[in-house]
């Protein structure tokens, strides 16, 4: 039987101070490092249960050094700690198979520990993650063309020790977008909704109920990542989008009125659910005062009977009477495999600010 399961990242805190430190301290004393466990993984978002423990979660680190450090001590520290890390601790087996693969899991070894300490620098990190050296200040261009989920997986987490200093400012520096970028995903996070808005109801109206539906699904989710949004938080893939934010308490008021749209029986009831969570969406955006205020009330689709916030109104607010532009890159895809490839985000997000530009 495993043993009784705990967080993720108390498993990790315990395995860097039990185990990896006191290694570090007796065959390379006074290394500089900082030691973390971010990046993917459920436990780095605090989402993983027992269910996690089936791949890829356990005693794992992310060990960071300055570069020149990683090029002379890192192949023989990874040695060093395969031959004299323990097999367990905390009752889980620190060792993993099968090595080298993508997906590993946590098996017992009465030999070498397959070990997941990852040890690397700053700047190579960061680029292997988020596709440009985070050590200096983002570009818009960084900032659009990062994932939401890998801004969360950088900022989440936790470091258990940083005696460089690089990585607990780089996690400062990503914290949150700055002022004109937050505006920028806010318009475009609008923009989606004001495209679909009328649609709930008018494709009820034709006798299309399940249309209706999978509109209002779509709809939802965009609230929901709007108010991710507007609370700071990095919206997560959709496998975590639920929980991240339920974890908001002020948001409490918007999950209610989007329950009672998912849970609708006819469109009248839906639409005036979704208007609900809209204008509390609203009102808290202009709480924030970081544009123009609006009236976050619903109003009639033009002469069709069909209640909407009318979210253009605060596109235009956020961008000064401009277009929204296409926000950041999981705001119009939402592919996995172009998220995953920081290279391949980089590329679509420069044809678009490119394409942009030579917009009159």
């Amino acid at each position: 039987m495993p043993p009784q399961f705990v967080p993720g990242l108390r498993l990790c805190r315990t395995f860097y101070d039990q185990a990896v430190r006191p290694l570090l301290d007796d065959t390379h004393p006074g290394l500089p490092h900082a030691a973390a466990r971010i990046g993917p993984g459920s436990e780095v978002l605090g989402f993983d249960t027992p269910r996690s423990a089936d791949h890829d979660w356990g005693p794992r680190l992310e060990l960071f050094l300055r570069p020149e450090d990683v090029a002379r001590h890192g192949d023989d520290l990874s040695a060093m700690l395969t031959a004299r890390l323990p097999k367990h601790i905390g009752g889980w087996p620190t060792n993993f198979e099968p090595a080298d693969a993508r997906v590993r899991v946590m098996t017992a070894t009465d030999g070498p520990v397959a070990h997941r300490v990852h040890i690397t620098d700053v700047a190579t990190w960061s680029t292997g993650l988020l596709g440009f050296d985070a050590r200096s200040e983002p570009t818009t261009l960084d900032w659009l063309a990062t994932p939401t989920q890998r801004l969360a997986e950088t900022v989440g987490g936790a470091v258990f020790h940083d005696g460089i200093g690089d990585l607990t400012a780089l996690r400062e520096r990503l914290r949150w977008y700055p002022d004109d970028v937050w505006r920028q995903v806010l318009a475009a996070q609008w923009a989606r909704i004001g495209q679909e808005e009328a649609f709930v109801g008018r494709a009820a109206e034709t006798g299309d109920d399940l249309g209706s539906r999978i509109v209002a699904a779509r709809l939802a989710r965009d609230v929901m990542r709007l108010v991710l949004l507007l609370a700071r938080r990095f919206p997560p893939y959709s496998k975590w989008l639920g929980k991240a934010f339920t974890a908001l308490p002020e948001a409490a008021g918007i999950a209610a009125a989007l329950h009672d749209a998912l849970a609708a029986g006819d469109a009248g009831r839906r639409q005036a659910s979704l208007c609900a969570a809209y204008e509390m969406a609203g009102d808290w955006q202009n709480r924030l005062g970081i544009a123009e205020s609006v009236d976050a009330t619903r109003r009639p689709y033009f002469d069709r009977p069909f209640p909407v916030i009318d979210a253009g109104r605060f596109v235009r607010a956020l961008t000064g009477g401009g277009p929204a532009g296409i926000g950041g890159i999981d705001q119009f895809s939402d592919c996995t495999d172009v998220l995953e490839h920081p290279d391949l985000t980089r590329k679509i997000m420069r044809t678009v600010v490119h394409s942009d530009a030579r917009r009159p």
